[in-house]
C-alpha cells in the first residue's frame, strides 16, 4: 500500500486543529457529557492516520460521530476494539477523559463491549478484501464528528443537538472534512447513514466528489439486523462504488 507521509502529517494537523476548536463548544441538557477521544485517545487515532492515511483513496467512507464502545473507547472510527486490535493491528494507551461518565467509563483496549456498527462495518470490508492494507488501498473511513455526546447512559446523536449548538459544531466538522477530501482527494464520499450524506453533501456542496450513502450498521435499525454487509454491497453496486 502506497504511502506518503505528507499526507498522514496533513490529516493529523487538521484533526488536532478540529479537537482545539470543539473544546471551546458548550452544550446544554439534555447533554450530560461529552467526550473527545481525539484528545484522551489520540496515541490510537494518530497511528491509525499515519498508517492508513497516507496516500489518495477513491472511496472515503463517513460515519456520524463515535460510538460508546468503539471509537469512545479506542480513537479509531467504528472502532469496534477487536476489529480494531486483531485487523487493524493498532492498540495503544488511552488516558482517562478529563470528565469521565460514570454511566459510560473509558476502558480503552479492555472494553469488552462490542461495539456493533463497527463489527459489521469493519467485518464486511475484512470478509471483502481480505487484508486491512488490501481494503485501505482505495477506501478511507472517518466520522463526520469526534464527539459522543451522553444523557448519562443515554447516547445523544449530533442530530439531536438544538440548532444553536449544532452550528459551530457542523462549521468546524465542515471545514474537517474539507481538508479530509483536499488531502486524500476522493472519487466517492460515502454517508453511513442518512446523517452523514446530509453533512457531506453540504460540505462538499460545488466539488466534484460524488456522494452516495449505505445503510447505517446499528443494531437499532431493523433493516440492517436482517443483514447489513448484504445490503451495504447492493447499495454500493448501485452507486457504481464497488463491482
Amino acid at each position: 500500500m502506497e504511502r506518503d507521509a505528507a499526507v498522514a502529517a496533513t490529516l493529523i494537523g487538521a484533526a488536532q486543529r478540529l479537537s482545539t476548536t470543539l473544546a471551546t463548544l458548550r452544550f446544554s441538557p439534555p447533554v450530560s457529557h461529552v467526550y473527545n477521544p481525539l484528545t484522551y485517545a489520540w496515541a490510537a487515532h494518530e497511528a491509525y492516520l499515519r498508517r492508513y492515511a497516507a496516500s489518495r483513496r477513491r472511496v472515503l467512507f463517513l460515519g456520524m460521530n463515535p460510538g460508546p464502545f468503539g471509537m469512545v473507547q479506542c480513537g479509531v472510527p467504528f472502532g469496534e476494539i477487536a476489529a480494531v486490535r486483531d485487523w487493524l493491528g493498532i492498540e495503544c494507551a488511552v488516558r482517562q477523559p478529563a470528565v469521565e461518565n460514570p454511566a459510560r467509563p473509558i476502558e480503552g483496549f479492555a472494553c469488552l463491549r462490542s461495539e456493533v456498527s463497527g463489527r459489521r462495518l469493519w467485518g464486511l470490508f475484512q470478509e471483502r478484501f481480505g487484508s486491512a492494507d488490501a481494503f485501505f488501498v482505495e477506501h478511507f473511513v472517518a466520522n463526520y464528528c469526534p464527539l459522543a455526546f451522553f444523557d448519562h447512559a443515554r447516547n445523544v446523536t449530533p442530530d439531536k443537538l438544538p440548532a444553536a449548538e449544532a452550528a459551530p459544531l457542523h462549521a468546524a466538522c465542515d471545514a474537517h472534512l474539507r481538508a479530509i477530501v483536499a488531502a486524500l482527494q476522493p472519487e466517492w464520499v460515502i454517508g453511513v447513514g442518512s446523517f452523514a450524506e446530509a453533512r457531506a453533501v453540504a460540505a462538499l456542496a460545488g466539488t466534484r466528489v460524488r456522494t452516495g450513502r449505505v445503510l447505517h450498521p446499528s443494531p437499532a435499525s431493523p433493516i440492517a439486523n436482517r443483514g447489513w454487509a448484504e445490503a451495504a454491497t447492493r447499495q454500493l453496486r448501485a452507486l457504481g462504488v464497488w463491482e
